[in-house]
């Protein structure tokens, strides 16, 4: 064991810590090496969290050691990238793990959003408590046939203000575009492709970009009556941020969305609005909370969402509501990240928590209070609540929410996935049918290059009803001959015009929930049709087939706003992201979870929880043994 020994140390050396760094417990990292190589489902999965547990009870500094040499040593990241993103996730990690039993339901949770190896236990049922009944004789809300307005949406911005034109493209890092000590700088690397004006795929977005689109969101709707923002400001270099960048990043942002649009902004929290990534303590946590965050979008929201409803904001954990002026529209924003699996605070107590810091009580209070006021509603969040990244419970009461209150609830929005896309709820689950569709949700494309071609969207609304009655997306193509002196916006495709002739839907029709129900029936006997949804997604760069399985799954993910229904199952032996179809979906083969993806999947690969999958999926390869025995040389029971 000398020269993991040596290199643990050495690891310390590089990454700054080694004048501080605890002693190395190399039998320890040997029993976790040796329990994640032998996790290949769940059970064993529960068996791998023991020598974790162990590890944790030593104390936070020796587990982050640990974790942070066994990234440097088997290269999942280089060793700034290990270090930075381990020190401030593994200790909510460790926390977690003291506070459990590992062989409980809390921790089945973990496995499946750590390792992807655990289905997510069945739902804790719990039929959700109403302040009263849904009415005999719901209101109407009928169309006058008005001229609709206007309101745009935009989502994942993830500004890189360190964005450097020059800098290499193809670097180590999980983004590039920007200098980095240990490259070109330090050690005189000739940069092999360089960073162009305006961004480029393997990075975020320039600050030039987000200009660019908020230009072109004004020129696109200058008479929007508001617009809407669902969430992540800060970029992926998540191994990097702390507080200080990250208030910087909201602030600058808001002062940019106000400076160039003309019309209000209802925003809504991200997963990457807040230091460490996904750092969301719940209120029941003894932990640094995450205050800041709301008091910073409350302060740069205030303009446009009313002093009362930036106090909710402050006092709600990040939720609030508000009524557009001059309509009977309220905007109900919800901070989705309680519910996000990847916000490991989610996992620091055996006892169920059904409704993490009552923004679910929040949306009711709500949603009551609008049908009472004879109002309409739209629920604005970051991340879709039916993907298999959302914790199946609170997926679930969400949905019985929406099953109340449908009559009132006209739209839903969210961001998070990086795609033009959309879901949708129905009353039945088992009979998913347009009589049976109830609500749908939109997704917005992201601004950021490493999805696709930067998109938003600008929605046609019916002024009586509040209806979507035509859905245009516009972007910039990144190949364009242009592109690099002034990126060029246009309309990339009208909802109802490509797709309302194709299922017969009237002039005077919005686009309801069975519309697109409609919609998804006839993709599955339509090839063609499925491969221009696909095509669109991303704004039209180009992805790998998604056939048969991937084709299934794509629309049974499209036909689930309950996370428990959207067909994700986990593989064994195979470390998962949220599932198997989001790794189809990215062109990703299981076991390649490392570096060479620059994509939406660097979200979270980038992340502790990435870590470790990369080094699960790596313990799979052929010659994974030889390797660990070239590192322990003389270890017990590893043979060459």
């Amino acid at each position: 064991m000398v020269r993991l020994a040596a290199l643990a140390w050495a690891t310390a050396a590089i990454t700054g810590s080694a004048s501080a760094a605890p002693e190395v417990d190399v039998n320890g990292i040997l029993d976790i090496i040796r329990a994640i190589q032998q996790a290949v489902d769940c059970q064993s999965c529960h068996a791998a969290l023991a020598p974790l547990q162990t590890l944790a009870r030593k104390g936070d500094e020796t587990f982050v050691s640990a974790i942070t040499n066994i990234c440097t040593v088997f290269q999942i990241e280089d060793p700034d990238v290990c270090a930075g993103a381990i020190k401030d996730q593994a200790p909510i990690l460790a926390h977690d793990l003291r506070k459990i039993d590992v062989g409980g339901e809390t921790a089945t949770k973990m496995c499946d959003a750590v390792f992807g190896l655990c289905q997510p236990p069945p739902v804790n049922e719990l039929p959700v408590k109403f302040p009263k009944s849904a009415p005999d004789t719901p209101q109407t809300f009928t169309s006058t046939g008005r001229t609709p307005f206007k309101v745009a949406h935009f989502s994942d911005v993830h500004i890189d203000r360190q964005y450097t034109v020059g800098a290499e493209v193809n670097c180590t890092k999980p983004i590039c575009c920007r200098h980095y000590d240990d490259q070109e700088s330090k050690k005189g690397h000739n940069i092999k492709v360089e960073a162009r004006h305006h961004g480029e795929r393997n990075c975020d977005s320039p600050p030039s970009l987000a200009d660019s689109m908020l230009s072109a969101v004004q020129e696109a709707a200058p008479d929007a009556m508001f617009s809407l923002f669902t969430g992540d400001v800060a970029e992926a270099a998540v191994w990097l941020l702390d507080q200080n960048e990250v208030t910087k990043d909201l602030q600058e942002f808001n002062h940019q969305m106000a400076s160039r649009l003309g019309f209000p902004v209802f925003g809504v929290i991200g997963n990457h609005d807040s230091a460490p990534v996904n750092n969301f303590p719940r209120s029941t946590t003894e932990a640094p909370n995450v205050q800041w965050v709301f008091d910073v979008q409350s302060q740069g929201w205030r303009k446009w969402i009313n002093s009362t409803s930036a106090y909710q904001l402050v006092h709600r954990s990040g939720s609030y509501a508000t009524v557009v002026p001059g309509t009977k529209l309220k905007i109900i924003s919800i901070n989705t990240n309680y519910w996000y699996k990847q916000n490991f605070w989610l996992y620091d107590s055996d006892e169920q928590q059904p409704d993490p810091n009552g923004i679910l009580a929040f949306m009711v209070q709500e949603l009551q209070a609008a049908e009472d006021a004879g109002q309409r509603v739209w629920i604005i969040g970051h991340s879709p609540v039916g993907k298999g990244d959302i914790m199946w419970d609170q997926s679930n009461y969400y949905d019985q929410i929406v099953q109340r209150y449908k009559n009132t609830i006209a739209g839903q929005f969210f961001g998070h996935t990086h795609s033009d896309e959309l879901q949708i709820a129905y009353s039945d689950y088992k009979n998913r049918t347009a009589e049976n569709a109830v609500s749908v949700g939109l997704v917005a494309p992201a601004l950021t290059p490493r999805s696709g071609n930067p998109a938003f969207k600008v929605y046609e609304v019916d002024p009586d009803t509040y209806e979507v009655m035509d859905a245009k997306s516009y972007f910039t193509n990144m190949s364009a001959p242009g592109f690099r002196k002034q990126p060029k916006w246009s309309l990339f495709y009208s909802a109802r015009e490509s797709y309302g002739p194709l299922v017969d839907l009237p002039a005077s029709a919005p686009l309801s929930p069975a519309f697109w129900h409609n919609l998804t029936a006839l993709m599955a006997r339509n090839d063609t049709l499925f491969r221009l949804y696909q095509h669109r997604k991303n704004g039209g760069v180009r992805r790998r087939p998604c056939r048969g399985e991937c084709k299934e799954k794509t629309l049974c993910q499209m036909q689930s706003m309950r996370s428990e229904d959207d067909c994700n199952t986990v593989t064994p032996g195979v470390p998962g992201l949220h599932g198997a179809q989001e790794v189809m979906d990215m062109g990703m083969v299981p076991h390649a979870l490392d570096r060479s993806h620059r994509d939406r999947a660097r979200c979270e690969v980038t992340g502790l929880s990435g870590i470790l999958k990369a080094f699960l999926g790596k313990t799979r390869r052929a010659g994974f043994q030889r390797e660990l025995c070239e590192w322990t040389q003389d270890a017990e029971g590893c043979t060459a």
